[in-house]
């Protein structure tokens, strides 16, 4: 007696389509997984068991074979009980095999049958080759975020095998509470004074600009960059899909009525792991924070204490806007395009920029300033001084603008990228930069200046034509670069505090 029913893995954040078959023959009782299943797969024979003699379902004495094809592809977790339950239950004539046809089954099973929700629910469904889903109740939300597919939630194994045997329907699904209005987003309004540091901010929004703030502590960096997602405009649907998918593959609790549609920001611990930081692990390959900030910020606050093995991993995904993650038993490519916004002190003490006040000895100073690399410090397009606000500015000073005025040009600026075919401006290669923003002499002469003196490397010289043509995007003007934008995209990629001689 065989019997074969549709679910899915996962590997990374893809969803990969799985057969469960179950042959169930004569011989010594025996129950065996093949296909490459992981340590939580293959426990599912104890699982299923347990399941099915709670709810009162035959659990047949004999030798039992469970093929995951295909056997190439890596099966994790426990996903696939609900997919080899039934497939058992339509080996042994319980459940006609017309009834589970076209149907694909996802969901963890508890020893009283109970189903449970398990990550990684939108690329599950996804990966589906039947138009219909049967899911756990508690992931019915995340499951119909997917369109295509009819979702069917239920609670027990006793409801699918009624629903299946024709006992009874398919449960009606309790309409769902409404979910709670999102947290409003950090005004920059509420920002007094540092108007370098707040035009860096609307410049690195206006053209995904990689932004490092250096500045001693209390002077705002931590404030500035927490504001820089409200700046960003809502996610296109294939956007908001692809970041909803890795938040989903993570784990993450997601808003049970909609897409990700605002840009995520990942904050991590300056203690983080290298694996944390790019993704990856031994028995469960997960999504990183590079990853999680996918479309939107990651923001490295006090950047001078992360490791630098841990901040020279970010170099490869800064360039290529994702991350290949290889283990000895499977390979995963996880998207990681990200927007990276750092800030750090300028020394140890943190009052380095402050004359007379910083206690570091010339040592630590260097020691400290050495923890970015060089090719790291190279590709951050934006690099301001943040100081400590004017008093007056505090006390007296009258509140700037705030997200939704710049949150406008922002936008305005990223519908002209767009004209040219590209997300944002940080995208555009050289060709294309000769195309839509020619130099002229004035500022090809400002360059040239900057080559020489050697205060621009190539690498940064292509940086510093799309911080120019994202400053004309922002002021409205067309045709070929002033020196006046390139001179202030020069000046916004600075070196703070002499951190490239450290």
């Amino acid at each position: 007696m065989l019997a074969t029913i549709s679910s899915a893995t996962v590997l990374g954040v893809e969803g990969r389509p799985v057969t469960v078959e179950v042959h169930v023959s004569s011989g010594l009782p025996a129950f065996t997984i093949v296909g490459l299943p992981d340590t939580a797969c293959r426990e599912a024979r104890d699982r299923v068991r347990a399941a099915l003699l709670s709810t009162g379902l035959p659990w047949p004495t004999r030798r039992i074979t469970v093929n995951l094809a295909p056997s190439g592809v890596r099966k994790v977790g426990s996903g696939l009980d609900l997919a080899i339950a039934v497939a058992l239950l339509v080996a042994q004539e319980e459940v006609e095999p017309a009834a589970a046809a076209g149907v694909g089954f996802l969901g963890e099973l508890g020893l009283d049958g109970a189903l449970r929700a398990v990550p990684a629910m939108v690329s599950l469904v996804e990966a589906l080759d039947g138009a219909v889903a049967v899911v756990p109740a508690a992931a019915a939300a995340e499951a119909r975020l997917v369109a295509g597919h009819e979702v069917r939630p239920v609670t027990h194994l006793r409801e699918v095998a009624s629903a299946l045997m024709g006992e009874e329907g398919w449960p009606t699904p309790p309409t769902p509470p409404p979910a709670p209005p999102p947290p409003p987003e950090p005004d920059l309004a509420d920002v007094r004074g540092q108007p370098v540091a707040r035009l860096a901010l609307e410049v690195a929004a206006a053209g995904h600009h990689h932004l490092l703030m250096v500045g001693p502590p209390g002077s705002g960096k931590t404030m500035l960059a927490r504001r820089l997602p409200g700046l960003l405009p809502p996610l296109c649907r294939e956007h908001a899909l692809e970041a909803t998918r890795i938040h989903s593959a993570a784990g993450l609790p997601l808003r049970a009525d909609t897409l990700l549609w605002r840009p995520p920001l990942r904050a991590p611990h300056h203690g983080a792991s290298p694996v944390s930081i790019i993704g990856g692990g031994t028995a469960v390959m997960r999504p990183g924070e590079v990853s999680l900030a996918h479309r939107g910020v990651l923001f490295l606050d006090e950047m001078g204490e992360f490791a630098p093995q841990v901040l020279d991993t970010l170099r490869q995904p800064l360039e290529e806007g994702e991350v290949r993650v290889t283990r000895a038993k499977a390979t995963a490519t996880y998207p990681a395009r990200f927007l990276l916004a750092g800030a750090m002190n300028p020394c140890p003490c943190g009052e380095g920029s402050v004359p007379g006040a910083c206690s570091c000895s010339d040592a630590a100073r260097a020691r400290y300033r050495r923890r970015l690399s060089g090719p790291l410090l190279d590709r951050f397009d934006l690099r301001v001084e943040v100081l400590r606000p004017e008093v007056d500015d505090l006390l007296r000073g009258e509140p700037g603008e705030s997200s939704t005025r710049v949150a406008e040009r922002v936008a305005a600026a990223r519908e002209r990228a767009r004209h040219r075919g590209v997300w944002a401006n940080a995208e555009l290669g050289a060709a294309a930069l000769d195309e839509c923003a020619p130099l002229s002499d004035g500022a090809a002469l400002v360059v040239e200046q900057a080559l020489r003196s050697g205060r621009l490397s190539a690498r940064g010289l292509q940086r510093v034509r799309r911080v120019a043509l994202t400053l004309a995007d922002l002021w409205g003007c067309d045709g070929a670069l002033g020196s006046d934008q390139v001179s202030l995209a020069l000046s916004l990629r600075a070196d703070p505090v002499g951190l490239s001689r450290g």
